[in-house]
């Protein structure tokens, strides 16, 4: 059995993966979802929210210094 050393994954790295998994990408995909079931303006909203949580997260990473 082998480990995977993750020792040298910072920790901006670490939390923008995890907002990824748990906020993002959840939204974009059922918001995909929704437009095809014809519910086109949650469909858009939804992945308009996922952007928009993205570029804020990147906005307040910017202004974090490393």
């Amino acid at each position: 059995m082998t480990y995977v050393d993750t020792s040298d994954v910072s920790v901006r790295m670490f939390i923008t993966v995890l907002l990824f998994l748990l906020i993002i990408a959840p939204m974009i995909s059922l918001g995909v979802l929704r437009l095809f079931q014809s519910r086109r303006k949650a469909g858009l909203l939804l992945i308009g929210s996922g952007i928009a949580v993205y570029a804020v997260f990147q906005i307040a990473m910017s202004l974090i210094p490393a």
